[in-house]
């Protein structure tokens, strides 16, 4: 109970119920749920084990904010395990799972033209998922697994500014790449579209007056992409 709990909550944050600041208030959960504090404070310690909320003394639960050195590491982990995992999905996806990924990114391609999907970003999350699963590689797969709703939090920072036709075009690159097969090649198109997507989403908060821009940067310059 305690982890579908947990679930629930990041839910929560995801649409928007609950935002940066806001308290979880233990009893309250547990009375609108009908069900005991026990389950609602062990879903609290799995939130905060996962670095989603923190406790504050006098204040509780607190949905942490995502900040600039969030930012920073989550997607310099990404641009790692996804440039590996382009490499090997390069190397060892079937043609069958290569046509699957052409397929998400046309999928993406007739969204873009219907007027009732407002954004593609589930669509390119699926497909950097998808890539992740075809390299075959359990561990990359599991510790991905393990920071993908994070990545979805720094997705929504981008989506404030992202468009559909945006999201498509950028990422022709990756299907370009695998379907010429250079698995050195492909690992550096992919570390780059992470670290395209990580300066736009430091940007990002810099418009929002909660980031430095220019220091965050210097942590891991454009010209470290290359391998």
């Amino acid at each position: 109970m305690s982890q579908d709990l947990a679930t629930l909550i990041k839910q929560q944050i995801l649409n928007g119920e609950l935002n940066p600041g806001d308290r979880i208030v233990e009893t309250k959960v547990a009375k609108e749920l009908g069900i005991s504090q026990t389950p609602v404070r062990e879903a609290v310690r799995l939130l905060s084990g996962e670095g989603i909320i923190n406790i504050v003394p006098n204040r509780g639960p607190i949905v942490k904010d995502m900040e600039e050195k969030d930012i920073f590491e989550i997607y310099s982990l990404r641009a790692s395990l996804e440039g590996l995992a382009m490499r090997l999905t390069t190397l060892n996806a079937t043609k069958e799972q290569l046509q699957l990924l052409v397929q998400l990114y046309a999928e993406m391609g007739e969204k873009l033209k219907d007027p009732e999907v407002d954004s593609l970003l589930k669509e390119s999350l699926n497909l950097h998922q998808s890539i992740i699963q075809f390299s075959r590689h359990s561990r990359l797969i599991q510790i991905y697994d393990s920071i993908s709703f994070q990545i979805e939090l720094a997705n929504r920072i981008i989506g404030m500014k992202s468009t559909k036709q945006k999201e498509y075009d950028e990422h022709k690159e990756l299907i370009d790449a695998l379907q010429k097969g250079d698995p050195d090649e492909a690992e550096k198109v992919m570390r780059r579209h992470i670290h395209r997507s990580f300066k736009e989403c430091i940007q990002t908060l810099q418009n929002n007056g909660s980031a430095d821009r220019t220091s965050i940067l210097e942590l891991w310059p454009e010209e470290k992409m290359d391998i």
